[in-house]
């Protein structure tokens, strides 16, 4: 199956559950998210979920909330790699439908002082393959992170697969963050 058929599937599907069901599998991924985050030291980037994204808002907040210093992405006028601010309570609307901090930019090198990368995809398979929404701002960005930072994604249990399309420019993750399953280490995660 192509990625757009992948992708035509999973946002169906995610529309498809009940608000009941995402708002339990959202709390379960904050507390999933606390536990992988104790004991971290340095940054994390993350993001805040769009429409029916696994998570919500109060997991970055809860990360927030414990202690740790997150950073949000900023999409950037180029095509380039995402950009990083630090995340407060103050966000304002940003170009395809993110809401984004509004303090200072700290560029794209930031995701390289990150201790742990959360990061949006629509599925992932158990290699490490992820795919995500088709705009290539996360596979310019990933690189940048040190190399051995935890890169998860954070999906639905449903959404981890044997496997995923993939190009060669598709940058692999190391970990899937699952509402029933918990951390789930993928085939790159050495």
């Amino acid at each position: 199956m192509a990625k757009d058929e992948w992708r035509r599937r999973t946002r169906a599907a995610r529309r498809a559950l009940t608000p009941v069901v995402r708002s339990d599998r959202a709390a379960a991924l904050t507390t999933a998210a606390l536990d992988l985050a104790n004991g971290v030291t340095g940054p994390i980037c993350a993001y805040l979920p769009i429409g029916t994204e696994p998570g919500s808002p109060g997991l970055v907040e809860a990360l927030r909330a414990a202690g740790h210093e997150v950073l949000l992405p900023v999409v950037s006028d180029s095509r380039g790699p995402l950009e990083w601010a630090r995340f407060d309570t103050d966000l304002a609307p940003g170009p395809i439908g993110l809401r984004e901090p509004v303090g200072p930019r700290l560029g794209p090198a930031a995701i390289g002082r990150a201790a742990l990368v959360l990061v949006p995809a629509l599925a992932a398979d158990r290699g490490g393959g992820r795919l995500g929404k088709g705009g290539g701002y996360y596979d310019r960005t990933l690189p940048l992170a040190t190399p051995g930072t935890p890169l998860v994604v954070v999906l639905n249990d449903e959404e981890l697969v044997h496997e995923v399309p993939t190009e060669p420019h598709d940058h692999r993750v190391t970990a899937a963050l699952l509402p029933g399953a918990g951390l789930v280490p993928l085939g790159n995660s050495s």
